[in-house]
């Protein structure tokens, strides 16, 4: 008998069978583009992982292209060796698309306002041609391929672009990626887990789990749950207190300190005591509330001893270590 996977469990695999064709649903970029609006106002924005004539990115931004006052929105992806998505056919070359926004009046990308290029090499973000549109651009906003999701993010810190992109929530754990966040370099977007509804995926990837379904266009979609945005574009939302309701003193055994490393353990976020000066260790979901101006991010995951942090020789999930700096 064959054990049924999770879709956690898919996008696991396709991280190391390269499967990275996860197609972002319109839903979810609109739920997520909502809270930056102000950031667009005369930028060009660069979707450099996204087949230009299959993006929901594209589709987004050039629909939305002058209530958002873009400058420029180009598009490139890389070329497919595999059978198109929705065509069932090998794409023959990689291209780009430009859009400078509406010419007719009718508030509508048509075809003949849209200057489709063909590239000379495969389209891939690290290529030369690639990396010359990214020097050209503001903002980029895609989905990378999870697979090389450390080294996407490294050339944007690299090429100091603005950006807003979707990883797997497990890229937080990654020590590149938590640098960033500790310096205050990056952050998490608004939406997270189940607030990323799922991916339209080609019809010859497997697909297991309860959480999967075929949309009305007959596309198959998958939803992990466990997926977040990565960005370095300020939001209200980072600046918001967690509201802290529970205590230390007086409930210390529901805290238990770590055998390697001066801190108390603390399960759940809102969990977090109000009234205790020392550093705490906390879930990597933390994240998702922090805010710099009320914790500062001490350390990830390892001991004084650099272990794994441990409770009586035994060690939580991955654990970020914090301290209120409001006390």
């Amino acid at each position: 008998m064959i054990a049924e996977r999770t879709p956690n469990q898919t996008l696991h695999i396709a991280k190391f069978s390269k499967k990275d064709e996860f197609y972002t649903q319109l839903s979810d970029i609109e739920r997520e583009l909502i809270h930056y609006k102000e950031h667009f106002k005369n930028k060009v924005v660069y979707c450099n992982c996204d087949d230009p004539r299959n993006s929901n990115f594209f589709n987004y931004f050039a629909y939305n292209f002058e209530s958002l006052g873009l400058k420029r929105l180009l598009t490139t992806c890389y070329k497919n060796q595999e059978k198109d998505l929705f065509i069932q056919r090998e794409s023959e070359k990689a291209v780009f698309l430009e859009y400078t926004g509406d010419k007719n009046g009718n508030n509508i990308p048509d075809a003949e306002e849209i200057g489709i290029k063909p590239l000379k090499g495969d389209g891939d973000f690290r290529g030369q041609e690639s990396i010359g549109l990214l020097k050209q651009s503001d903002i980029v906003v895609t989905n990378p391929p999870f697979s090389l999701f450390r080294e996407y993010v490294e050339q944007l810190v690299k090429y100091e672009k603005k950006f807003l992109i979707i990883g797997n929530i497990n890229a937080i754990t990654y020590k590149e990626i938590f640098k960033l966040i500790k310096e205050n370099k990056a952050w998490l977007g608004i939406n997270m887990g189940r607030g990323i509804s799922g991916f339209i995926v080609p019809e010859h990837y497997e697909l297991y789990g309860t959480e999967t379904y075929i949309d009305g266009s007959g596309g198959k979609i998958i939803s992990p749950n466990n997926c977040l945005w990565l960005t370095n574009l300020d939001t209200s939302k980072r600046h918001e207190d967690i509201a802290l309701t529970k205590t230390y003193y007086g409930n210390e055994s529901q805290y238990p300190k770590f055998d390697n490393y001066d801190a108390i353990n603390v399960n759940k976020t809102q969990d977090i005591p109000m009234d205790y000066k020392g550093i705490m260790g906390v879930p990597i979901t933390f994240l998702h509330k922090y805010n710099p101006e009320q914790f500062e991010l001490v350390k990830f995951r390892k001991g004084n001893d650099d272990k794994d942090l441990s409770i009586n020789g035994k060690c939580p999930y991955f654990r970020i270590l914090i301290k209120n700096r409001r006390l």
